[in-house]
């Protein structure tokens, strides 16, 4: 195999109405509905060879019986780099919310995030490049090929990213859990970062030191904390609706 095989209708589709490299589609012989139809049409017009497998040898190559018979074989996946994110954000149309990610470990987690960023008109996720979830298979379907519609950053150290995008006029918001600020009372303006930690500990002390500010979303029942993707997109969501009013 050349690259990496990703799966499921959503990934499929929007890889193959990306620019990143194909090599092979895998459709399941019973497969024949309209969504599959599309995808062969996909891959026919980027001249991508369509080979029929049986369910179980697709769940096999894909280590995951949730491929919905659908898998591409693909380049690996392509992270952004920082430099040309920063450069972009000095335009004046560039979407003003990154969102960074302080040691997401759970694919599942990570693929809703980068969705949500996505859906809430973020221009960049940020993942530490150690100790943390990379983009993988399970994270484009989860992400339902999200990651093909946003740019992915894969940093070296969170402190020293943030630290740059401050220099480059970013204010820097930590989603905290405890006696914090409101989210719904912080004011967002101009180029804003949200840092969303970890499922277990959450954001890390000397990355909490790089926030400006720290909020939390207020919480009115019995259960202690939210889901990190749950929290994350609360928070997206807000801000966003605040930057565009």
């Amino acid at each position: 195999m050349k690259g990496e095989l990703i799966f499921g209708v959503n990934p499929v589709r929007e890889s193959l109405q990306g620019v990143r490299g194909a090599f092979n589609l895998y459709v399941q012989i019973s497969a024949t509905d309209h969504r599959a139809e599309k995808i062969i049409k996909l891959a026919e017009q980027r001249d991508v060879p369509v080979h029929r497998r049986e369910k179980i040898d697709l769940t096999r190559m894909c280590a995951s019986s949730h491929h919905q018979g659908i898998a591409l074989e693909v380049e690996p996946f392509r992270y952004a780099d920082l430099d040309d994110l920063l450069a972009a954000s000095q335009q004046p149309e560039t979407a003003a919310l990154i969102l960074v990610l302080d040691g997401i470990q759970d694919p599942h987690n990570l693929g809703a995030l980068i969705r949500s960023a996505a859906c809430a008109g973020a221009n960049a996720v940020i993942i530490p490049r150690d100790r943390a979830c990379g983009v993988t298979a399970a994270v484009e379907k989860a992400s339902s090929g999200a990651v093909e519609t946003i740019s992915v950053v894969q940093a070296t150290n969170i402190v020293q990213t943030l630290e740059t995008m401050k220099n480059y006029g970013y204010w820097v918001y930590g989603l905290v859990g405890g006696e914090s600020q409101s989210l719904y009372d912080v004011k967002f303006s101009g180029k804003t970062v949200l840092v969303v930690g970890g499922e277990g500990e959450g954001i890390r002390p000397l990355v909490r030191k790089q926030c400006d500010v720290v909020m939390a979303i207020p919480q009115y029942g019995g259960v202690s904390s939210l889901n990190a993707s749950v929290a994350g997109g609360i928070a997206m969501f807000e801000i966003a609706r605040k930057l565009r009013s």
